[in-house]
């Protein structure tokens, strides 16, 4: 079992920055493949950014791409989503998930991931 802590969230206006932070335990870190969602009221789930177990690959949706950067440190067993030029449609809920390393897989899928944080609130101002 894995458990998933987020934090970082908060409000800022229109072109600021946040940093998210997730917190894992309860499995060796660097086995983990790892991806950040959101979910804005009223719509579905999203895929934002993924990082694979190494950090050697990433991945980007085409709406945060460039603004947005996911990172790893897998001494510390949390992974980053730093969040900059932030526009209102960036409000959402984001959520850390994780799943184990060693399989192709879509890291832009949600089904793919098998374990999920508790999410934590984002809200960018105009």
């Amino acid at each position: 079992q894995v458990q998933l802590v987020e934090s970082g969230g908060g409000l800022v206006q229109a072109g600021g920055s946040l940093r998210l932070s997730c917190a894992a335990s309860g499995r060796t870190f660097s086995s983990l493949a790892m991806g950040w969602f959101r979910q804005a009221p009223g719509k579905e789930r999203e895929f934002v950014a993924a990082i694979t177990w190494s950090g050697g690959n990433t991945y980007y949706a085409d709406s945060v791409k460039v603004r947005f950067t996911i990172s790893r440190d897998n001494a510390k067993n949390t992974v980053y989503l730093q969040m900059n030029i932030l526009k209102p449609e960036d409000t959402a809920v984001y959520y850390c998930a994780a799943r184990p390393s060693g399989s192709v897989y879509f890291p832009e899928a949600a089904y793919e991931y098998d374990y999920w944080g508790q999410g934590t609130q984002v809200t960018v101002a105009s």
